[in-house]
């Protein structure tokens, strides 16, 4: 009998490991790497700030390149994947990781997890509200729900 996978899939920027850090999850799969210049937007392929009048980009102390790493893993990784992420990310200037298990969102700051039914604007609320106070650019408080 054929059973297909049901995997998780989420977005980590190498930039946002602590140094010296090792993100080790069994069955972790890198699906896609791509380094782009955000110096103008953080979200790749839109380098452009058509208002021009609202900080969209990097900030002071983020380098104006950073290198996306999209990857999947089997749902039942979750835990491990969120706990692995906590563990491995600076906490300097609120760098985040996320990913899409199931119909639940995982978004992780460093030391801290946070997990929620897509589509719970309260605990979406809750998780913004850590990432401002960890020192995420507002701007950048941006994960797709």
């Amino acid at each position: 009998m054929f059973t297909m996978a049901v995997m998780l899939t989420g977005r980590l920027l190498a930039e946002s490991l602590r140094v010296g850090a090792d993100l080790e999850v069994a069955d972790l799969r890198v699906v896609r790497i791509g380094r782009h210049d955000v110096s103008n937007s953080t979200t790749p392929f839109d380098g452009s700030n058509p208002a021009g009048d609202s900080l969209r980009g990097a900030v002071v102390g983020q380098p104006p390149i950073w290198t996306f790493l999209d990857f999947e893993a089997p749902d039942d990784r979750a835990d491990d994947l969120a706990q692995a992420l906590a563990a491995a990310l600076e906490s300097e200037s609120g760098w985040w990781a996320d990913f899409v298990v199931g119909g639940d969102h995982v978004v992780v700051f460093a030391a801290r997890v946070f997990r929620y039914r897509i589509g719970d604007t309260h605990a979406r609320a809750e998780a913004v509200a850590w990432g401002r106070a960890s020192g995420t650019p507002e701007h950048q408080l941006d994960w797709g729900d």
